[in-house]
């Protein structure tokens, strides 16, 4: 494997002494509980829980956390975000630019454990959970750098490492799927990005009913098919050719096979019909499961 420049994905600065404290009342995760040591992931909802972003974030020092997102609904993002600042002490702004962000997989990206931040020459390791690729784990992670520096591994390909961040079975959320999803139809909280215990936050309640009053009927699925996916296109059953059954979240390619994360309803991968990309009679795509258990987490 080796390193990729990723360009699809921007940083959001918050800095100030109320940053950490403010974050905390805007995301799905615990801000102000976050060690310099520990890298994680968290969402950012609408009143009505549905995801308008996602982030790997990490913090440096007591005044200081970075928000790693895709790169275009980082301005929207940003500028949401900034409206509820009002009097706390906290400036946002886009770091992209000062801080680009770069894609490790393999070797590469070494092999410690999941969600961990180190130093590294030239920049900061984050590193990321592992793909699982024919059945072997593959070690995945963010480098964060400068304009000027660059990691010493081979190039690795976009597509690939896209194709390993739905391996992973990790969602992000990108400008065609923002609003479409609650955390739990993405597995957001199977893969520790909802933190139940926390305070209020936008959504919140629709998030919590999700987990403990109903029955999830949705979960992400990875598929993969011999045809060009693309996040937000619609999934359907051949059996109900007018009602989608599911919408890509990720894409990607790996070795010549299309593979994406797919939010998908459970009752029709579980009833085994037939799935196809983009109509009930397009291509057909065969669903697999993400590298950990779906059951639902209650803790």
């Amino acid at each position: 494997m080796g390193a990729v420049r990723l360009s699809d994905w921007g940083v959001i600065r918050a800095q100030g002494a109320d940053a950490a404290k403010f974050l905390h009342g805007q995301l799905t995760q615990d801000v102000e509980h976050l060690p310099e040591s520990e890298v994680r992931l968290a969402g950012f909802c609408s009143a009505k829980g549905r995801l308008l972003a996602s982030f790997v974030m990490w913090r440096r020092g007591p005044e200081e956390v970075l928000l790693a997102c895709s790169a275009d609904l980082l301005p929207a993002t940003l500028k949401r975000l900034s409206m509820f600042v009002l009097r706390a002490k906290c400036k946002l702004s886009d770091a992209s630019a000062e801080l680009p962000l770069w894609g490790l997989a393999g070797a590469a990206a070494g092999s410690a454990a999941a969600w961990t931040r180190s130093e590294s020459p030239g920049g900061e390791h984050l590193q990321l959970p592992a793909a699982l690729v024919e059945g072997q784990p593959v070690s995945r992670a963010l480098w964060v750098g400068t304009p000027d520096t660059a990691p010493a591994a081979p190039a690795l390909d976009l597509a690939t490492w896209q194709a390993l961040e739905v391996l992973s079975g990790v969602a992000r959320i990108v400008a065609a799927t923002s609003e479409q999803f609650v955390p739990q139809m993405v597995n957001l909280e199977l893969v520790g990005g909802v933190n139940f215990k926390k305070g209020c936050y936008p959504g919140q309640e629709v998030v919590a009913r999700s987990q403990y009053r109903g029955t999830l009927k949705r979960r992400a699925y990875v598929l993969t098919g011999d045809t060009l996916l693309q996040p937000g296109q619609e999934v359907f059953v051949a059996t109900e050719p007018e009602q989608p059954a599911g919408m890509v979240a990720l894409a990607g390619q790996l070795s010549g096979q299309h593979v994406a994360l797919v939010e998908m309803k459970i009752a029709a991968v579980e009833a085994g019909a037939p799935l196809h990309a983009g109509s009930a009679t397009g291509p057909q795509l065969t669903p697999g499961a993400p590298p950990y258990d779906l059951a639902r987490d209650d803790s």
